[in-house]
This record gives C-alpha cells, structure tokens and sequence, in this order.
C-alpha cells in the first residue's frame, strides 16, 4: 500500500505500467475509494497507459482530515500529486464528484490536462444528485464486499465493514464535506466551459438521473462527445469493460497523435 507524503498529506496511491508513454490519473468519488478503477478498469487501461490511482482525503487508506472538500482544495491536491509524480501533462478521467474535480482542474491548469473525461459528474446544485452520490456510494461499498473479497483475497469481514462504516461516520459527521459539497452549488452556472479547449468524453449512464448534465455539458464544450452507457450512475460498476474500452479508445487517439508526430 504506497503512500506518499504532499504537502504534509498522507496520501495512498496505486500506479500500474509506470514505464508506458502516456499518464491516465483516475479520480474516484466521494465515499468510495480507489478499488472503483483498481480491479476491473485500471488493469484494462495499464495495457496501453500508465495508470495513477488515488484515494481521496480522508478516503480509503488515505491520511483524515476534517476540511478542505471544496473543489479548490481537491483540485490543488490533484496537482500537488501530479508534481510529486513528476507528470507534467496527463489525462484526467474522474467519476461522479471526481468528474467535477477532474473538470475544475482541466478548467484550472489546461495545460497540464491532454484529454478530459468525465464519468456521471452531477449538477451539485441539484439536492437529488447529491443524494444519489450517497446512496450509490453505499451500494458501492456492498457491491465491494459482495464481488471482490474472494477474487483479491482481501477478507473484508465484519472488521473491515466496521472501518468503512466509521469513515461514512467521520465523513458526515466530523468533517466539511457536505457543506464544502453544497458551497459548490453552483459551479457549473460560475464556470466557463465553454473555453475548454480540450478534448473530453462525457460518460453517462442511460437511466442516470445525471444523465441531463451530461447533455448540458456537451452542449456547452466545444470538443466534448457524449457516450450513453446501459445503466444509472453506478456505471463504472456495472459496465466496467464497456467504459474502460470506451476511454481507451478516446485516449487512443492521442497516443495515434504521438505517433505521427514521433514519425512525421
């Protein structure tokens, strides 16, 4: 379990095929943690990219803390570990709020950022989608425990499903989230997203009820293709294969651009 140190922050990372040309960094969602990309997505994408996984603070094996959520604070985390990682320029790809931080930091520091996909990223001025974050980041935690604890080896008993639970706790309890969450309200109507000039692939679910700021997103960024996925926000889990072929494919296309230039 590596963990470095930023900026006095002890953060848990995983890295998969360190040695290939092109970085994706994979941005999970509040209260759920790295292993959404860890067993199904990230080995897909590793064939091809150099894949960087993080646990959010406070998430996962990553060091607590009781502020700093606001998008601000997660983008500026986002870099600190791209600098501590000496990667200069990579692609982001993050799910539901870590869409939004994978957005703002694309939006923050362009130049760093070679394509952009988003994953589900909700409107945070809608109080339902808020809720789904919630509810699905719970239904997440079930699904790890019912699918994964065999195939890793990790015996997520009743111990392990005690930590989650006291981490849902400190969370909701003890720490800014939610308000650093509902200061965010209106951050898409604030933001300029229209000026993007980078490439993304917004990734949504069919029945999601995020579904129409996906289509609001697209509408307002230039370069953005939407994909729909059979499913609701729990998409990354659902359709796994479907979404990490879906971005290797978007990525693809910069790594065609390398080539040409390496050969032009």
């Amino acid at each position: 379990m590596p963990i470095i140190t930023i900026d006095n922050k002890q953060v848990h990372i995983q890295e998969l095929n360190k040695g290939a040309s092109q970085t994706v960094v994979l941005i999970h969602g509040m209260f759920s943690n790295l292993s959404i990309y860890y067993f199904n997505i990230a080995p897909i994408l590793a064939k091809h990219f150099h894949v960087v996984m993080y646990d959010l603070k406070s998430h996962g094996m990553s060091e607590r803390f009781v502020d700093g959520y606001d998008l601000e604070s997660m983008s500026s985390d986002l870099l600190g570990l791209m600098d501590y990682l000496k990667l200069k320029k990579v692609h982001l790809a993050g799910y539901s709020f870590g869409g939004l931080i994978a957005l703002k930091t694309a939006l923050k520091a362009s130049n760093r950022v070679d394509r952009l996909v988003v994953m589900e990223a909700p409107d945070p001025q809608d109080d339902k989608a808020r809720d789904v974050i919630e509810q699905y980041s719970k239904e997440f935690l079930e699904h790890y425990v019912a699918n994964f604890t065999d195939t890793t080896k990790v015996q997520m008993g009743k111990r392990q499903m005690e930590k989650n639970h006291r981490m849902y706790e400190f969370l909701f309890e003890k720490t800014s989230i939610k308000a650093d969450m509902i200061q965010e309200k209106h951050f898409l109507s604030e933001i300029n997203v229209s000026g993007l000039n980078i490439p993304a692939l917004l990734l949504y679910g069919s029945e999601s009820n995020c579904k129409p700021t996906g289509e609001w997103l697209q509408a307002q960024i230039g370069q953005a293709e939407l994909e729909l996925i059979s499913g609701d926000h729990n998409i990354p889990i659902q359709e796994p294969a479907q979404i990490a072929a879906t971005i290797i494919h978007f990525l693809s296309k910069s790594l065609s651009k390398t080539v040409t230039q390496n050969h032009g």
